[in-house]
C-alpha cells in the first residue's frame, strides 16, 4: 500500500475539515446544489472527453496507486542476478518455478522456459510494456482533465449563484442561499482539483515512469539471460539503471568483496 499518497491526501483533507469545524458548523459548508454542479458536472465533462475504455483503464490504474508499491531498482537487479545464476546453473527450464510479484516478469520467465525466440520475446514484452504505459497514461489524463474541469465547474456554479442572487434582490431570504451556492461551488472545485485530482495525476505520472523503467530493465535482463550471458555481465548491464551515487556505492561494495576473496587463498 502506498502510504505516502494516502497519508498526504487524508492529512490535507483532515486539516481542512478541522479548520472548518473550529470556525463554525461543518453543515454550513454542505450544499447539495453546489455538489451536483461541481461533482456531477465535472465527471460528465471528463467523460465527454474520453472513451468508456479509457475510463475503465483510469479506474484500474488509480486503484494500483493506492494498493501497490513498485519494487526498488536495486532489489530488482539482485533478483535478476539470482535468476541469471539459476539459468546458468540449471538451465532456462528451471526458471518456470521462480515466484515473482510481477505478472510482467512472470510472463517473461515463462516465455524463457517455453523456449521462445529472442525476437518473439522482445516483441511480446515490448507490446505488453507499451499497453501498460497506455493504461497508466489514460489514468493520469483522466485526473489531469478533472483537475482542469473542477475549478471551471466551480466558476460556473458561482455565476449561477450570482445570477440567482441578483435576480432576487427584492427577496432578502433568497440572497443567503444563492450566495452560498456561489461561494461553495468555487470551494468544491478548488478542493477536488488540489486535494484529489492533481495528486493522483502526478502520482500516476511518477508511477508510469517508474514502471516503464522497471519493465525496460526486466526486458534487458531476460534477453541477456536467454543469450546465456555471464551473471557478472548481466549485472554490469543492469546497474546503468541506477543513479550514479548508488552505482558507485554498489561498485565499492563489490570491490571490497573481490579483495576479500583474493586475500583468502593467500592467507591459507
Amino acid at each position: 500500500m502506498d502510504l505516502a499518497t494516502i497519508i498526504g491526501m487524508l492529512g490535507a483533507a483532515i486539516m481542512i475539515v478541522a479548520a472548518i469545524s473550529l470556525g463554525s458548523s461543518p453543515m454550513v459548508f454542505v450544499n447539495p446544489v453546489s455538489l451536483i454542479i461541481v461533482i456531477g458536472g465535472s465527471l460528465l465533462v471528463v467523460l465527454s472527453q474520453m472513451t468508456f475504455t479509457e475510463v475503465r483503464q483510469a479506474l484500474s490504474a488509480t486503484g494500483k496507486v493506492f494498493k501497490t508499491n513498485l519494487p526498488d531498482l536495486e532489489s530488482t537487479i539482485d533478483e535478476m542476478l539470482d535468476i541469471a545464476k539459476t539459468a546458468r546453473k540449471s538451465g532456462l527450464l528451471a526458471l518456470e518455478d521462480h515466484e515473482s510479484n510481477s505478472s510482467f516478469l512472470t510472463q517473461g520467465l515463462q516465455m524463457l522456459a517455453d523456449g521462445y525466440s529472442t525476437d518473439m520475446l522482445r516483441d511480446v514484452l515490448d507490446k505488453e510494456r507499451l499497453l501498460t504505459l497506455e493504461r497508466n497514461r489514460a489514468g493520469a489524463r483522466a485526473f489531469t482533465l478533472l483537475a482542469d474541469v473542477a475549478p471551471a465547474m466551480g466558476m460556473i456554479g458561482t455565476l449561477i449563484g450570482l445570477v440567482d442572487m441578483l435576480s432576487n434582490m427584492s427577496d432578502p431570504a433568497s440572497i443567503g442561499p444563492a450566495m452560498a451556492v456561489a461561494l461553495l461551488t468555487t470551494l468544491y472545485g478548488v478542493l477536488i482539483a488540489n486535494i484529489l485530482a492533481t495528486p493522483i495525476a502526478e502520482k500516476l505520472e511518477v508511477r508510469t515512469l517508474q514502471q516503464e523503467q522497471l519493465q525496460a530493465l526486466w526486458i534487458d535482463a531476460l534477453l541477456a539471460i536467454q543469450q546465456g550471458r555471464n551473471p557478472r555481465v548481466v549485472e554490469q548491464m543492469l546497474v546503468t539503471y541506477l543513479p550514479q551515487e548508488r552505482r558507485d556505492k554498489r561498485d565499492s561494495g563489490d570491490g571490497e568483496g573481490q579483495t576479500e576473496a583474493k586475500e583468502e587463498p593467500g592467507s591459507a
